[in-house]
């Protein structure tokens, strides 16, 4: 198994079990937000998948260059769910693209250098940050049952 395989099957363990995780949630509990000022549940989760996809795209393109798009909005746990899959399936292929040589590039992102594994480490450690206070969100929007904060294959 190569590096990038590697990475990928440890990453999607987290995604997984993010999607699984908007299998328990309902429309309503999509906009708990702990305090005034924090993301709701929604702009979390999609903050979490965008934020992968936009790092995987420093690392494949050198740089970091900002969507002039605004970034879609979930007004339903469907909606939701199908912008992270969608997002999930781009970064995957996007990974899977990026070459060996690549991770040793050096990449740039808002003055911060290092090398593309690097950044991919980041990525990671990001999206699983974020995963936590999503259950966390979970529990305290009344959810009494989450998956396991991983998903693994039988």
């Amino acid at each position: 198994m190569s590096k990038i395989q590697a990475y990928v099957a440890g990453w999607l363990s987290h995604r997984e079990a993010l999607l699984d995780l908007l299998d328990v949630v309902s429309d309503e509990q999509l906009s708990y937000k702990p305090w005034e000022k924090g993301m709701s549940f929604a702009e979390l989760a999609q903050h979490v998948s965008g934020a992968t996809l936009m790092f995987v795209k420093i690392v494949k393109t050198g740089s970091y260059t900002p969507s002039s798009a605004p970034p879609q909005k979930a007004s339903s746990v469907e909606e939701l769910r199908a912008i992270v899959k969608e997002q999930t399936e781009e970064t995957k292929a996007l990974l899977e693209s990026i070459a060996p040589e690549q991770l040793d590039d050096i990449v740039d992102f808002n003055g911060m250098k290092m090398p593309g594994a690097a950044m991919l480490d980041m990525a990671k450690e990001h999206e699983i940050h974020h995963k936590g206070q999503l259950f966390t969100y979970a529990r305290a929007a009344g959810i009494e049952k989450v998956p396991f904060f991983i998903h693994r294959s039988a």
